[in-house]
């Protein structure tokens, strides 16, 4: 399980999805994608893994995504057919802001 730090890039081992980690938590966190546990971006995957049904939402580029009590988050950078979750916790999606108006 590759350290959680700020900045920090994880690709999955079961699809296309990359994350980069915009606020790591202070606990030890297992971060998985399509249910099997994410790689270091640089890291080699494994040729038999396959997304689990259970962890089969999928992930989109430019969105965030957050624990429920909002001490991670991550930002996917390359979309993915499987589910992000934390201690087997699904990450929710986090919702963006409207901007205001200028006129």
């Amino acid at each position: 399980m590759p350290t959680l730090k700020t900045g920090g890039r994880l690709k999955s081992a079961v699809c296309a999805g990359e994350i980069m980690v915009v606020t790591a938590s202070a606990d030890d966190v297992e971060l998985t994608c399509g249910g099997v546990a994410m790689l270091e971006a640089g890291a080699e995957a494994p040729a038999t893994a396959e997304v689990h049904p259970d962890h089969a939402v999928g992930i989109a580029m430019g969105k965030r995504y957050i624990t429920e009590d909002e001490s991670l988050e991550v930002l996917c950078v390359k979309a993915g057919d499987g589910s992000l979750a934390a201690n087997g916790q699904l990450l929710l999606q986090k919702d963006t802001k409207q901007l205001p108006k200028t006129d």
